[in-house]
């Protein structure tokens, strides 16, 4: 690098150094706090859609617990079914119900 190339950096530097010292909009300890302030507000935004999240989580948990709480009834209630036609299969002096097109039935 010659002299000259380097002279021209540093002189474009300090300009450019300089500008930016006049055209900041805010000092260093206005721009420290704008920061905090920003940071902060970024923090409870995360923390505001974490406790969101944190309950939509639980509500659909609430609704499976909900559903498996149905199905578990729901297959209790064909498995009671099913016990009752075996025990009526396998015990057939259990009197059952006449059905509608028995001839024995339809001829009294």
């Amino acid at each position: 690098m010659d002299k000259n190339s380097l002279s021209s950096f540093l002189l474009g530097l300090g300009v450019g150094v300089g500008i930016g010292m006049l055209l900041a909009p805010k000092s260093g300890a206005e721009t420290r706090d704008y920061l905090r302030n920003k940071a902060n507000e970024g923090s409870d935004f995360l923390k505001q859609r974490g406790e969101d999240l944190r309950q939509a989580a639980s509500e659909w948990v609430d609704r499976g617990r909900d559903v498996i709480s149905r199905q578990r009834e729901t297959f209790s209630e064909a498995m009671e079914a099913g016990r009752q036609a075996y025990r009526e299969t396998v015990n057939p002096e259990v009197p059952r119900p006449p059905r509608g097109g028995d001839s024995e039935t339809s001829a009294h």
